[in-house]
């Protein structure tokens, strides 16, 4: 039978315990880098995986088809033209930057939104995409692909769009009847 003892001295343990100390921090960093504050709410950006990606449109109360209708590898433009500056104004507001990834090729992950408000009957009309880098949602919007449409950061909407509101029909001017010709 062999016994080793080993004789520790205090800086030998508190070079231990500093050591595993940051590790333990290492750690919160990274788990902690997979959330982030998206229009007001902190959300999983973890979007790696088919159920990653449904779990982070649900977060936003988005109801959309399982199957994406498209996926597609874009590249960030290096210089931002006047288009892309605003649409990384949308990105900006929910606390999404692409300046960080200009040059970089990234994925875009399209779905159908199924619930968006006003569009429940008018299916294919309104879409989410995903900007994924490194299995992580670094971008992306609501979209609508009628003319004149939209185009918004994830969070839900809290009212009908103005191009859905309908409005009554004009009054007739003095001395016509019918409809208009």
């Amino acid at each position: 039978m062999f016994v080793y003892s080993i004789k520790s001295s205090k800086l030998k343990l508190v070079a231990l315990a500093a050591v595993v100390l940051a590790a333990l921090a290492a750690l919160l960093l990274l788990t902690q880098g997979h959330k982030a504050t998206v229009g007001g709410s902190t959300v999983r950006l973890a979007a790696a995986t088919a159920q990653e990606r449904l779990t982070f449109l649900s977060q936003f109360g988005w109801e959309v088809a399982e199957d994406p209708l498209e996926v597609s590898e874009v590249i960030i433009p290096a210089q931002f033209d006047e288009t892309y500056g605003k649409y990384n104004e949308i990105q900006k507001a929910q606390n999404l930057d692409l300046a960080k990834y200009a040059g970089k090729r990234v994925k875009r992950w399209t779905y159908e939104i199924k619930n968006y408000p006003g569009y429940e009957k008018k299916p294919g009309v309104v879409q989410a995409n995903l900007l994924i880098e490194k299995g992580l949602v670094v971008g992306g919007d609501i979209c609508s692909l009628e003319l004149g449409g939209f185009l918004h950061g994830f969070d839900f909407p809290q009212q009908v769009p103005a191009q859905l509101v309908t409005t009554a029909a004009p009054e007739p001017i003095a001395g016509q009847t019918g409809a208009p010709q």
